[in-house]
């Protein structure tokens, strides 16, 4: 009875999670569950949740993405020498935004898939290389931004902010291709055993490539629709936000091994469960300096479920063999 127990609530740590930050947090911090709040929270999710979606991409196939940070930045910085120093349109902005997550992506890409770089250093160099030519080209000056830019911010449909509207479309559009596509089921499959999957005659470098290519543009969608909501990129902007988005994935219930989780509604929970805590431990007036250590709890906490899912399934299989022998 224990084990099954405790095997259901590791199957469904997500919700049990969400749940338990939200009744925490709701005891400790007066009005930190009033509907005004819930929606600033979502609101300041929407960049970090689109990064997490790519992450979560990245994630399936047993693969990681440390380079999303210096992505955000150097798009950041793309669009500010098109709007500010150009003069061009925001929209052309938008484009060259999204044009370098493309490139960084694909550069990811290529080290993992054809130079056979293992995924935690070729995206660690990408990092490293990211920032650098980011602070090269602004000497590490803050960029601000035009209201051309920051307008976007205050948008309304309907009475939703524009930037939940891009995140909802984007968890939306992850979350049925990965469920009802081939492509997405595959992934799915080059995860679980990346060698079956070749054998089926699946072309995996393909299939890998193009989840970092899509964690690339993500980071950059990611990335303006921050600066549309700060209105400026310090030089310090993006820097940690990978481990953010490696969290929330996590929590949210997708594997560090590959081949398990979801979008919606794992990715997304995880990703306001980060903000949940964060804006928990500023409500409570938690020291600034002992908040990284919490955060740095919360993601070992999450490796550990993590670690212990996988156990169980690794169980689970042995478990399934032995019966079938038998």
């Amino acid at each position: 009875m224990g084990s099954r127990a405790s095997r259901g609530i590791l199957r469904n740590t997500t919700f049990v999670l969400f749940v338990l930050v939200f009744v925490v947090f709701g005891m400790l911090a007066r009005n930190f569950l009033t509907l005004g709040n819930l929606q600033v929270i979502l609101s300041n999710s929407s960049y970090i949740g689109i990064i997490t979606v790519g992450m979560t991409f990245v994630l399936l196939v047993g693969g990681i993405d440390l380079s999303v940070g210096s992505i955000m930045y150097l798009s950041a910085v793309a669009t500010s020498l098109v709007v500010n120093d150009l003069e061009l349109s925001p929209w052309l902005g938008v484009v060259a935004c999204l044009g370098v997550g493309l490139a960084f992506g694909a550069l990811n890409a290529f080290a993992v898939t054809r130079l056979g770089i293992v995924p935690f250093i070729a995206t660690l160099v990408t990092m490293i290389a990211g920032r650098g030519l980011g602070l090269l080209v602004t000497q590490s000056v803050q960029l601000d931004f035009p209201d051309s830019i920051t307008l976007l911010a205050t948008v309304r449909l309907g009475g939703v902010q524009l930037n939940i509207l891009i995140y909802a479309l984007v968890v939306a559009a992850a979350a049925l291709f990965l469920a009802y596509t081939s492509w997405g089921r595959r992934l799915y499959a080059v995860g679980n055993d990346p060698e079956a999957a070749r054998k089926a005659g699946l072309k995996v470098p393909r299939l890998i490539g193009s989840t970092y290519v899509l964690s690339g543009v993500c980071a950059a969608l990611g990335g303006f629709v921050s600066i549309a909501q700060i209105g400026r990129v310090p030089a310090g902007f993006g820097r940690n936000n990978e481990f953010d988005a490696i969290a929330a994935a996590v929590l949210g219930g997708v594997s560090l091994f590959g081949g398990v989780g979801t979008v919606f509604p794992g990715a997304l929970l995880g990703t306001v469960m980060i903000r949940v805590i964060q804006a928990g431990l500023v409500a409570r007036n938690i020291d600034i300096y002992i908040q990284p250590i919490i955060m740095g709890a919360i993601i070992f906490f999450a490796v550990l479920l993590d670690a212990l899912r996988n156990l169980q399934l690794k169980k689970l299989g042995r478990r399934n063999i032995m019966k079938m022998e038998t």
